[in-house]
C-alpha cells in the first residue's frame, strides 16, 4: 500500500545566512533523502543571537519560501539549529544499583541512572537543559560501554553531558521562527549539528574535533568513542575578520568582506597589490598586510579559545584531528595554517550528504544544515542518544517553571527539586517517544 513520504525539515539560524533543508523518507527506518535546500541572507542576528526580531522573522520567511519553491510544497514545521553563545556544557555522573543479584539492564534502569546524574546539577531558574547526552556507561566498574541495555550486572554508572542554555534565548528563537509561520518541533545547538553533518563514523570513533567557523560564532564539538564529550560555542567568527580588515586597512565593510574571500593565507609576499574602490578613490592594499590581519584573528581563535576547549583533554584522544567547516573554512590555506597552530591534522569538510544537495548549496557552509537531518534520524533510532527537552518545556520557561505550573506552586531550587523536575522531563520525553513510535 502506497503511503506519502514523511517530510523532515531543518532550519539553520545563522549569523550570515538562514538555510532550510528539506528531506523525505518512505518508511520509518530508512535514511532520509535531502530533496531541497533553501537560502536567504541573515538579518537581525548578531553573534548567533536575535537582535532585531522583525528582520530575523523576515529572513526566515525568505529562506522558507526559497525552499518551498525548490520542493514544490508548503513547509509548516522544522527543527531549528542555533548558535547559543551563552550555552554551557557540564559533565555529571550517576550510579544506580541493579540489586544484590546480577540481572539484565532494562530501560527503566537507564532512565534511573540518567536521572541520578542529572539530579547532581543545580540548573539556575533562568536556564534550561536543552540536551542531555550520555557519554559513556560503566557496568560493575567496566567502563566504555556504549549501550548497556540487555547486559547483566549489579551496578550501573553513567557519565552524562548536559548542554544548558538561557531560557530567554530559546524562547526568542521559538518566537522568531513561529512568527514566520513555522512550528518549531525541536531545537539543536549548532556545534552538535555541524559535527554530525561533517564527521565520518570513523572520525567520531577514533576521536576528532569539529570546528564550524561561521559568520558570528565558532562551534566546537569534541568526539571520542562515537560520542560528543564536549560542546562549546565561541563568540568569534568570520565577521570579526571582516571588521579587523576594515579597521586596519581603512576600507568599508563591504570591501573588507570581498578581500577576505579573495585572500589566501599561502599567497606569495610578492603577489600584486589589491586595488579597492572606496569613497570615490582607488586605494592600493598590500596582500601581506591583509594576510597578517586574517592570520592574527585566526591565531587568537585557535590559541586562546579552541585550545581552552582542548586543555583538559588529552590531544591523543583526537588522533583524527580537526575537521573544519563553516564559511571561513573556504579561506585559502587555512588547512595548513590550522595544522601549524594546533599541531593536529586538519581537513576541510563538505556535508556528508553533499551528493544529495543542490550545487552551490553543498559545500562546507552547509554542514550544519545537513547535520540537522542526521540529528533527527539519530534521535529516532536511539531515543537515549540525544535526549532533547520537549518543546512544551521550552515554551513554558524550562523544567522548573513547567513543574511549578503543573502544581500551581513554587518549585524549590534544590538537588532533590532538580531531580523531581527531571523526572517530569523524562516522563514528557517518554510520552513523546511513544507518540513517535
Amino acid at each position: 500500500m502506497y503511503t506519502e513520504p514523511e517530510i523532515i525539515v531543518g532550519l539553520d539560524l545563522g549569523t550570515s545566512k538562514i538555510a532550510v533543508v528539506v528531506a523525505e523518507r518512505d518508511s520509518r527506518f530508512q535514511d532520509a533523502q535531502i530533496i531541497g535546500v533553501g537560502y536567504a541572507p541573515s538579518l537581525g542576528i548578531r553573534k548567533g543571537l536575535i537582535v532585531n526580531l522583525e528582520q530575523a522573522v523576515q529572513a526566515v520567511r525568505m529562506a522558507v519560501q526559497d525552499a518551498e519553491k525548490m520542493v514544490g510544497f508548503e513547509i509548516d514545521e522544522a527543527t531549528v539549529a542555533f548558535s547559543g553563545i551563552d550555552a554551557t556544557s557540564v559533565t555529571s555522573r550517576g550510579m544506580v544499583s541493579l540489586g544484590r543479584v546480577p540481572r539484565q539492564v532494562g530501560v527503566q534502569d537507564i532512565e534511573r541512572v540518567i536521572e541520578a546524574a542529572q539530579s547532581e546539577l543545580a540548573v539556575p531558574s533562568n536556564r534550561v537543559t536543552l540536551h542531555t547526552i550520555p557519554v559513556k556507561y560503566s557496568l560493575d566498574g567496566n567502563s566504555g560501554i556504549d549501550d548497556p541495555l540487555g547486559m547483566t550486572g549489579i551496578r550501573l554508572e553513567i557519565e552524562l553531558q548536559s548542554v544548558i542554555v538561557p531560557t530567554s534565548v530559546l524562547q526568542n528563537i521559538i518566537n522568531c521562527v513561529e512568527s514566520a509561520g513555522i512550528t518549531v518541533n525541536g531545537l539543536v545547538i549548532k556545534s552538535l549539528a555541524s559535527a554530525l553533518g561533517s564527521l565520518t563514523d570513523e572520525e567520531t570513533r577514533t576521536g576528532a574535533v569539529s570546528l564550524c567557523i561561521g559568520g558570528g560564532t565558532t562551534g566546537v564539538a569534541l568526539f571520542a568513542d562515537g560520542r560528543p564529550v564536549r560542546l562549546a560555542v565561541i563568540p568569534i567568527g568570520g565577521d570579526h575578520i571582516t571588521n579587523d580588515l576594515a579597521y586596519v586597512l581603512k576600507i568599508p565593510i563591504s570591501k573588507a568582506e570581498m578581500i577576505k574571500q579573495q585572500i589566501s593565507l599561502l599567497s606569495d609576499e610578492n603577489e600584486d597589490a589589491i586595488e579597492v574602490e572606496a569613497r570615490g578613490r582607488t586605494k592600493v592594499l598590500n596582500v601581506p598586510d591583509a594576510i597578517d590581519v586574517i592570520s592574527c584573528r585566526l591565531e587568537e581563535l585557535f590559541t586562546e579559545h579552541v585550545s581552552k576547549s582542548l586543555a583538559d583533554q588529552s590531544v591523543h584522544m583526537f588522533p583524527a584531528g580537526i575537521v573544519l567547516s563553516g564559511g571561513v573554512a573556504k579561506t585559502g590555506g587555512i588547512e595548513i595554517f590550522t595544522t601549524e597552530v594546533l599541531n593536529l591534522p586538519v581537513r576541510i569538510a563538505e556535508p556528508l550528504d553533499s551528493f544529495q544537495m543542490p550545487p552551490g548549496r553543498n559545500d562546507c557552509e552547509y554542514t550544519t544544515s545537513s547535520g540537522i537531518i542526521r540529528y533527527i534520524m539519530n534521535k529516532e533510532r536511539n531515543p537515549y542518544r540525544y535526549i532533547e527537552a520537549p518543546i512544551e518545556v521550552l515554551r513554558s520557561g524550562g523544567v522548573s517553571a513547567y513543574v511549578a505550573a503543573q502544581r500551581g506552586g513554587h518549585q524549590r531550587n534544590t538537588k532533590s527539586a532538580n531531580g523531581e523536575g527531571f523526572r517530569h522531563f523524562l516522563e514528557m520525553v517518554k510520552k513523546s517517544m511513544k507518540e513517535l513510535f
